[in-house]
């Protein structure tokens, strides 16, 4: 039994007899999506853990792509009431379109057990452990019988718009050169199963012999890694012409470590 996003208003916090709760279906999972308070930030879903297995995509409470307007993707006149429905609810609605797209991407919407969204942003939350990570969506009952009632919650990113699936990358860049710069640091993975843009993994001081590290959210699962690209930027113009390598690039695959 999924549950996308269960209603908030009258029933969070109510007895299991008046709401979805574990107990419902040998398997219950659970998608949160909107978790805001219902007063005053108009939240519509439940924030409570109540499955077997309960994910919090972007940390559950606003989700990437519904800060546009109502009328950004409208083409037509049909289309009015639709982009209003879908902006005044955009975070709801997102859990129907994450488990359809979990449909199309079997392999992808990996659930990193966490206990919070900021420490899932650390390293703390990553590799997948040993048993690996549950898929968020249609797919979740492939970890049926691996959780127990201690089972943390799980974290995840996604992208703004379709496709929403994205594969996790922790990344770290060594520097080499003579002098440190302000700039930013990009970098693309290319691999077996597809390539990704570039993705900013640092902005600052650049400091040669210095390791920087950042998680890569990437839109495509890049298999085994063939190539990476190492881009470096300054902020401002530059008459000494600085110069910066990369010593080292290592990534890591946050699905199998």
């Amino acid at each position: 039994l999924s549950g996308l996003d269960p209603a908030q208003p009258y029933f969070q916090d109510t007895p299991i007899e008046v709401r979805l709760d574990d107990s419902d279906a040998e398997f219950v999972d659970v998608i949160h999506t909107d978790t805001a308070p219902t007063i005053p930030n108009l939240g519509f879903g439940m924030s409570t853990p109540i499955g077997h297995l309960d994910f919090y995509p972007n940390g559950g409470v606003e989700m990437p792509g519904c800060g546009k307007n109502a009328v950004s993707d409208v083409v037509d006149l049909d289309s009015i009431w639709e982009g209003t429905r879908n902006f005044l609810a955009c975070n709801h609605l997102r859990s129907l379109k994450y488990y359809s797209d979990s449909i199309i991407f079997p392999n992808g919407f990996l659930g990193y057990p966490c206990t919070s969204y900021d420490a899932f942003q650390t390293e703390g939350c990553f590799p997948c452990p040993q048993e690996g990570c549950p898929n968020m969506g249609h797919f979740a009952d492939k970890f049926k019988g691996k959780v127990d009632n201690s089972f943390p919650n799980l974290y995840l990113n996604t992208g703004e718009d379709n496709d929403f699936a994205l594969w996790r990358y922790k990344v770290s860049v060594t520097l080499s050169g003579k002098t440190e710069v302000k700039g930013y640091v990009n970098i693309a993975l290319y691999g077996s199963g597809g390539n990704t843009r570039q993705h900013q993994i640092f902005t600052g001081t650049l400091q040669p012999g210095n390791t920087y590290t950042n998680f890569v959210d990437a839109e495509v699962n890049i298999g085994t890694v063939t190539k990476v690209k190492f881009l470096w930027n300054n902020n401002v113009i530059n008459p000494t012409l600085p110069q910066l390598g990369a010593t080292t690039v290592t990534v890591q695959s946050g699905e199998t470590g």
